[in-house]
């Protein structure tokens, strides 16, 4: 790899740090020496990046890096981690001729076009071949993350970022309001992304575990005691209680996170006029079976005179190891065309 073809490409969400090395000038967009980094191993996101490049056998001249926060200016600072750093300063530092920041939902979205049929599961519908914009793209991580990709291979993509993770959550029926009520409690506002992330999973299984009648479907009162949660649980082992199948009330959470992640993403395709909607994240692979058995589907269409409209929109979820990194690594060449 030639040192002006050479880019570094990193997906830092508020978990782990993932970073590759690319060849720009390659026929194909193809990914080296990637690695996961812990974030809670490292001070700033500088100290993580530095401790990549000293473990890898070339020196990068560009960079694109994809974060889990809005990039609109120099001063980033990460939604779901205490880290901040200026743009320019970071560039200055690492000594790289070009410096690109997106979104990581962003970064997901540019890595759609590039993706490998094999990489993506289609849940409903079929898949189009050549896709075509616009699609829809969210997904549940350590928050929710959503974006809009549009256009076509034959007119070219962009990716309209967006923080469509932190719009208002609209509850329906008992179980949803009570956590609704509580999270709203906790936090003076209920976001989708407080339910759809892996703390959410967690917290939706807590609340259904501790949930006293009187409190189902409406919000504390003043002097009211309000629910007496048991300990939360590991949103992984909440998973795993799942799909072994005899805890009840995992079952019920992992079953509720569906239903919720249903109506969000018919949301999104609705206010898009998506041609289809595409899932990623770490979460969802993890029970892609009872996914599709869950009232996912059911949610997502249920959208009263617009759920005919609705049954036409296929349902992809990307499989691919490290959509983020890919990403990183198509928007850094879209640059050069």
């Amino acid at each position: 790899m030639s040192r002006g073809g050479l880019a570094l490409v990193g997906d830092i969400g508020g978990t782990n740090a993932r970073f590759a090395l690319t060849d720009l000038a390659a026929p194909r967009i193809e990914l080296h020496e990637s690695k996961s980094l812990p974030n809670a191993d490292f001070a700033s996101i500088q100290h993580a990046i530095e401790h990549y490049l000293a473990g890898v056998s070339h020196t990068p001249a560009r960079a694109a890096l994809a974060v889990a926060c809005p990039v609109g200016s120099d001063e980033i600072r990460l939604t779901n981690r205490a880290w901040s750093f200026s743009r320019s300063e970071l560039q200055r530092t690492l000594g790289l001729s070009e410096l690109r920041m997106l979104n990581d939902f962003g970064a997901v979205a540019w890595a759609i076009p590039a993706l490998d049929a094999e990489h993506l599961l289609t849940l409903h519908g079929t898949l189009e071949a050549p896709m075509r914009g616009p699609v829809s793209v969210l997904g549940p991580g350590t928050g929710l993350g959503v974006a809009l990709l549009v256009g076509s291979d034959a007119n070219g993509w962009h990716v309209v970022e967006t923080e469509g993770g932190h719009v208002g959550f609209s509850p329906l029926g008992d179980e949803e309001r009570a956590i609704a009520a509580w999270l709203t409690a906790q936090h003076g506002r209920t976001s989708t992304e407080r339910l759809l992330c892996g703390k959410g999973l967690s917290e939706i299984d807590a609340v259904l575990r501790g949930a006293r009648t009187p409190l189902l479907g409406r919000l504390p009162q003043p002097g009211e005691t309000t629910l007496q949660l048991p300990e939360p649980r590991d949103p992984a082992t909440v998973v795993t209680a799942a799909l072994d199948g005899h805890d009840l009330a995992a079952r019920r959470a992992l079953a509720r996170f569906c239903a919720v992640l249903g109506s969000v993403a018919g949301d999104c395709a609705l206010i898009h006029g998506a041609r289809s909607v595409v899932i990623a994240g770490g979460i969802v692979p993890r029970f892609l079976p009872f996914l599709r058995s869950s009232a996912f589907r059911e949610r997502f269409l249920a959208k009263g005179r617009m759920a005919a409209l609705l049954e036409s929109v296929p349902i992809h979820v990307i499989t691919h190891p490290h959509p983020g990194l890919l990403g990183a690594a198509c928007a850094l060449r879209a640059t050069e065309l």
